[in-house]
């Protein structure tokens, strides 16, 4: 199950970036990163008893993963963090503005977004 629809993606989002064919797999998919990210609770407690602002932010997010996931499909297959040949070393982990969190690479400002619905964190609690 996704969190959003084509529809939701091409009209209120106002998508572009992801081909007809290929939407509704990689919406399924970042809905899949984001129950991962919130450890299912979106699953466990039911989407529709989240608050409207809680419901709001997963739909961006899906959006916005989906985008990103489809835009960097390659570079996120082959995560590098550091390399060495002959002496040289190269290391990307610590300037790029990507995380990798629960084996799911996000841009930090989007997970950071994806926090502030306070199921992120281990120490959430259903009121």
């Amino acid at each position: 199950m996704s969190y959003v629809d084509k529809t939701y993606y091409t009209d209120i989002f106002k998508g572009n970036e992801i081909d007809d064919n290929d939407i509704d797999k990689l919406l399924r998919k970042a809905s899949r990163h984001i129950d991962t990210l919130t450890f299912n609770r979106i699953k466990g407690l039911g989407f529709e008893k989240l608050t409207d602002f809680q419901k709001e932010i997963i739909k961006e997010v899906t959006c916005e993963l989906a985008e990103f996931e489809y835009e960097n499909a390659e570079l996120i297959e082959n995560v590098l963090s550091s390399y060495s040949i002959n002496g040289i070393s190269m290391n990307f982990g610590g300037s790029w503005n990507v995380q990798l969190v629960k084996g799911v690479a996000i841009p930090t400002e989007l997970h950071e977004t994806l926090k502030q619905t306070g199921l992120c964190s281990l120490s959430f609690r259903r009121v």
